[in-house]
């Protein structure tokens, strides 16, 4: 099967890279060719290139005058904006990597990173470094604050952004192919995060050899939809700024409103759009509201790029019957932080979301390649399992201050002919069919993916076995009736001691990151073990309630109002459990923000009535949401009102949200 693109598929190439080109360079040379250009769109802000550079070149400066130099690492700790772009450009210019930490990660893990990597600076507002300011001292780490950072995005104006004193003049160039460009945490099994250092040449080498693929170039508008400490954010940003093309920042808020969010790839004409599967299926849903409800939201999209988690190419036939697969294109693209965003390249047909039952994810971009060995390190057999290896020029240094690891992850790759090349280990399983197709089968391993991010179960039971009065414990990833994995904690507690749920979810609140708490806490007597004194997974008691913990007393239909009962019915159906409290939180109940986009789009259809996103997170439990939805007016005017107060509360809402611990 031949998947290498013809010459006439898409016309010309946007990318121009050149042996010794740094992601500054480049970019420096698309912004000097394109000054007066829209670059970055936030809302109603629209930043050119040439203003993008100058702001970039002026952070620049402040960093070399703070001892920013090769190699050295400044954090970026701020909200989506057109300032984050500025913090990542300027920590370039001025020969650093940067090192990204989502804002709304706990305080507990925000020095864990910050512990780890000695960061010479951070970039970051006046209010989130409040939050950090005596560890900051401690580690000899500089503020630098941008202001702007977290004003909301339809209240800044062009004016408001340009710089006092404008420095067109970049900075002479500091780093080389060679150097860091970015440090990025990927969960750790020995309870720490890992930080793994990718170089400039390992970014720029994802896009030229991807190039003949997708040739993108200035006409193209990409979405930045991820988090900034998820490795496809990488591909988001670089993708346009690169190759002369617009990036649209999409609010966390608007994020994970899919209506909104369609309505945002219509209004922008996006053409490049970069989604995990389970975030793609629930615009998929919208998009069959859009049409009942005869709106004319049409779309501009040629390329959809999936990544992040296995894809089940079934769910797409419905797009598919829609769209055909030729406008957009849809691509499957597995990879891993390690070998920089992507690995492979699979286009995928209308004719296979009919007949394909397995995850495939294609060949190899051109200058990597895949091995699938066995235990020895040997080549499988056709058909036969085994663990994918991969080399090649997005093989990156490695991971800070974790040389035995990095022993055992990158190792010495025996089947090629470059001297000191090296394989990465993955741990993930596969088999290659007859007609040679390659089938992703899952980990082999305690990782897990949860909303694309990788998590290492040991970390997770690292930390539950920290929490005061649990004896013992285990963390298990479970599969719900929707086929998503989340989760399960079990604990002991110690005699004498009471440990409910809720403490336990209000422990992980402080010490986790969202996407690695557990979704439910069993307490039981005593772990199962099997004859040979091994952990008995299968013997594990299914998880009946979220961590909020058991339900209330009278908790029945009869004491509920029938609000109150139609919004139960789909917390429970969704969060997938017997039963919820009325005052137990969503959240707290093995939610996520995704698992609350379905309830959204339930209720919605239920009360037959649009529903602002931010209501949902406003009011997360059963008691709140039902009151809320019985004030609300449900007339057609009052539609437009409930939609401006929804485009108002976006800002505050993202604000809010690094408080909140939302899961991705």
């Amino acid at each position: 099967m031949d998947l290498r693109p013809q010459a006439s598929e898409v016309p010309g190439s946007g990318f121009d890279g050149r042996a010794l080109d740094t992601i500054v360079s480049v970019f420096e040379r698309v912004a000097a060719a394109k000054s007066d250009q829209v670059a970055i769109v936030w809302g109603e802000v629209r930043w050119t290139y040439g203003l993008l550079n100058a702001r970039a070149n002026e952070l620049a400066r402040r960093l070399q005058e703070l001892g920013v130099r090769t190699d050295s690492f400044v954090a970026i700790y701020l909200d989506r904006s057109p300032e984050m772009i500025v913090a990542i450009l300027g920590i370039l210019k001025a020969g650093g990597a940067y090192l990204p930490i989502d804002f709304g990660y706990p305080k507990t893990r925000v020095l864990e990173m910050l512990e780890d990597a000695r960061p010479v600076a951070i970039v970051t507002t006046a209010a989130l470094a409040l939050g950090v300011s005596g560890e900051l001292t401690a580690l000899s780490v500089s503020v630098v604050e941008m202001e702007g950072g977290s004003v909301t995005p339809n209240t800044g104006t062009l004016k408001s952004a340009t710089p006092n004193s404008s420095e067109p003049n970049n900075p002479s160039c500091v780093a080389r192919a060679e150097d860091l460009a970015y440090l990025m945490y990927t969960s750790g099994s020995t309870g720490k995060p890992k930080g793994v250092m990718v170089t400039h040449r390992n970014v720029l080498r994802l896009l030229e050899q991807t190039d003949a693929w997708f040739h993108f170039g200035a006409n193209d508008v990409w979405t930045m939809f991820h988090s900034i400490a998820f490795d496809f954010s990488v591909w988001e940003i670089w993708g346009p700024l690169l190759t002369g093309g617009r990036l649209v920042i999409v609010p966390f808020a608007v994020s994970r409103s899919p209506r909104e969010f369609y309505e945002l790839l219509s209004r922008e004409r996006v053409t490049v759009l970069n989604q995990t599967p389970s975030a793609f299926f629930m615009l998929m849903q919208v998009e069959i509201q859009v049409e009942q409800d005869s709106a004319v939201l049409p779309l501009s999209l040629r390329v959809v790029i999936f990544g992040g988690e296995a894809l089940q190419y079934r769910k797409l036939a419905p797009w598919f019957q829609r769209h055909g697969d030729t406008a957009p294109r849809l691509v499957n693209m597995y990879g891993i932080t390690e070998t920089t965003v992507h690995v492979t390249y699979r286009p995928i047909s209308a004719g296979e979301a009919e007949s394909v039952q397995e995850s495939l994810i294609g060949v190899p971009i051109p200058d990597m390649q895949l091995y699938l060995l066995d235990e020895a390190k040997r080549p499988v057999q056709e058909g036969e399992l085994g663990e994918l290896y991969v080399g090649g020029g997005g093989v990156t240094r490695g991971y800070l201050n974790r040389p035995q690891l990095n022993a055992e992850r990158f190792i010495d790759d025996c089947f090629g002919s470059v001297a000191g090349a090296r394989l990465y280990r993955t741990g993930d399983l596969a088999r290659i069919r007859p007609d040679g197709e390659m089938v992703y089968l899952g980990r082999n391993d305690s990782q897990v993916k949860i909303n694309g991010f990788r998590i290492e179960l040991g970390e997770v039971e690292a930390a539950l076995a920290e929490t005061p009065g649990v004896k013992q414990s285990c963390v298990v990833a479970l599969t719900d009736k929707t086929g998503t994995q989340r989760l399960a904690a079990y604990f002991v507690a110690a005699p004498g001691i009471e440990v409910t749920a809720r403490m336990l979810g209000e422990f992980f609140v402080s010490k986790m990151p969202a996407q690695m708490r557990p979704s439910s806490y069993t307490a039981l007597k005593e772990l199962p073990l099997t004859v040979n004194g091994k952990l008995d997974v299968a013997a594990l008691p299914a998880p009946s309630v979220g961590s909020a913990g058991v339900i209330e007393a009278g908790s029945n239909s009869q004491s509920l109002s029938e609000t109150e009962e139609r919004v139960s019915r789909v917390f429970t159906d969704v969060l997938d459990l017997q039963g919820i409290g009325l005052d137990d939180n969503f959240f707290d109940s093995g939610g996520t923000s995704l698992l609350l986009i379905s309830a959204h789009l339930r209720l919605q259809a239920q009360f037959e009535r649009l529903i602002p996103i931010t209501v949902m997170f406003e009011c997360p439990t059963v008691r709140s949401l039902a009151k809320r939805l019985s004030t609300n007016g449900t007339s057609a005017s009052e539609k437009d009102a409930i939609q401006q107060q929804a485009q108002k509360a976006r800002g505050a809402f993202a604000r809010a949200r690094a408080t909140k611990g939302v899961a991705s």
